[in-house]
């Protein structure tokens, strides 16, 4: 495979398109021909006979409802890639599994119906690791085939790194959004738990399962969010060039980030710093291995009651891996699933005390343990995800550097819950600094 080409900018992408540069029509045959030459090394997208005719008829209906640049929506004609656990319209589900799809279908995600609402163009589906859990899909890392791209929304990073879509949806219910934006170098946002409706998607944990995305930069992010997220209010983040504690939660959480994750992690702070930004570290987490295994209570308790009635049927059908989860799940106590959900909760007022305490507007840390692993038998460790996961807060993965070998690292940035406008907002100003400080 050759070297990934740059991801699209998504601000820029769109507003070309809706000045008719170039015209829908030819517009998709160019994203067709770009899938086609690509992704059958890549294997980001889910194998779509037709898919050229399905998206030249879209684009020409699309190209027929808005014939004036000036009456064009924020997205019209951006494309789109769509985890393939997210029900869309005119396409199968199969959640990355043998199940048969008729089993999986539904009504389509009312996040891909704002989506559509708002001009994009759904190039296809995206491979997911089965059930947005641990067994992978066939999707490589656009930098290093031979390496994981992450999970469980692995397509759709890799998607987006390649140049293949501007935007791509994905979900995250440990760490399927940031890491595998960071594997991949590119910008993944997961919202505030519940920010973006999750109706229409099969679901992996109701109570952590959050939708999310991926795009080039900042600025693709918090548009695409701005037709995504609920109430979304764009101004909020005008006092992000202003003064901002950066919290840096040392303690057993940080010390799980392996080293060179944690060597390059030292110098951004290095970075930041210097250009005036004031750095706080506060052991936040000290008791992460309790939290640890609270989510994972959570996680695999609620994946035995989502699938109870397909495991049920068609058990046989699923890999070992999402079986093994689902078996566990099956033995947790309930007592102690509804002790963990009580544990979050708590957890997740204590974060906001400590950060309302300290004056924490945004804390950062590794948006994984190390560049991507080499194979393809796994995803990569999700736990620098999992406070932040647990406590349902918004964070983004800002592509930030590489390791020895050459592969991308990502910086995590995590918000207050609801602040997400704030967040993205901050995060656009760290994007900054950092690319300064490597020019």
């Amino acid at each position: 495979m050759q070297p990934p080409a740059a991801p699209l900018p998504l601000t820029r992408e769109a507003a070309a398109l809706r000045a008719g540069r170039p015209p829908l029509p030819e517009h998709a045959d160019r994203l067709c021909a770009r899938i086609e030459r690509v992704d059958p090394l890549l294997h980001a997208f889910v194998p779509e006979p037709g898919r050229h005719h399905r998206l030249a008829g879209e684009a020409r209906a699309l190209a027929a409802r808005y014939p004036r640049p000036e009456d064009r929506p924020a997205l019209y004609g951006v494309a789109v890639g769509v985890k393939d656990i997210v029900r869309v319209d005119g396409l199968a589900t199969h959640a990355g599994s043998a199940l048969p799809p008729g089993v999986l279908g539904g009504p389509q995600a009312e996040l891909v119906s704002r989506l559509r609402a708002a001009g994009a163009l759904v190039a296809g589906k995206t491979v997911t690791a089965e059930f947005a859990m641990n067994a992978p899909g066939p999707t490589r890392n656009p930098h290093r085939p031979a390496h994981t791209p992450g999970g469980s929304s692995s397509g759709s990073a890799a998607a987006v790194a390649a140049g293949l879509v501007p935007l791509a949806v994905g979900t995250q219910t440990v760490g399927s959004v940031i890491r595998p934006a960071a594997y991949c170098g590119v910008v993944g946002f997961r919202p505030t738990y519940g920010r973006i409706p999750f109706d229409g998607v099969i679901p992996n944990a109701p109570s952590l399962d959050t939708a999310g995305l991926f795009t080039a930069d900042v600025a693709g992010a918090a548009l695409a969010a701005a037709v995504l997220c609920d109430d979304w209010r764009p101004d909020d983040g005008g006092e992000a060039d202003g003064p901002c504690v950066l919290g840096v939660p040392a303690g057993p959480y940080l010390d799980r980030a392996g080293p060179v994750a944690a060597e390059v992690f030292a110098a951004q702070l290095e970075t930041l710093a210097a250009a005036g930004m004031t750095l706080r570290r506060v052991d936040l987490v000290p008791d992460f291995d309790e939290v640890a295994r609270h989510l994972r209570s959570v996680t695999r308790y609620e994946a035995a009651q989502a699938h109870a009635d397909w495991f049920a049927r068609f058990g046989g059908l699923y890999r070992h891996e999402t079986a093994a989860a689902i078996r566990h799940g099956q033995e947790i106590d309930p007592d102690d699933y509804l002790a963990a959900l009580r544990a979050r909760a708590h957890f997740a007022a204590r974060v906001a005390e400590v950060a309302d305490r300290e004056g924490v507007g945004l804390w950062l840390a590794p948006a994984a343990t190390g560049p991507a692993p080499l194979g393809l038998e796994s995803t990569g460790d999700a736990v620098m995800s999992v406070p932040w996961s647990y406590a349902g807060l918004p964070a983004v993965s800002l592509p930030a550097g590489t390791g020895t070998d050459g592969l991308p690292l990502g910086l995590q940035c995590v918000g207050a819950a609801g602040a997400d406008e704030r967040l993205l907002a901050l995060a656009a100003r760290l994007e900054r600094l950092l690319a300064a400080a490597a020019r």
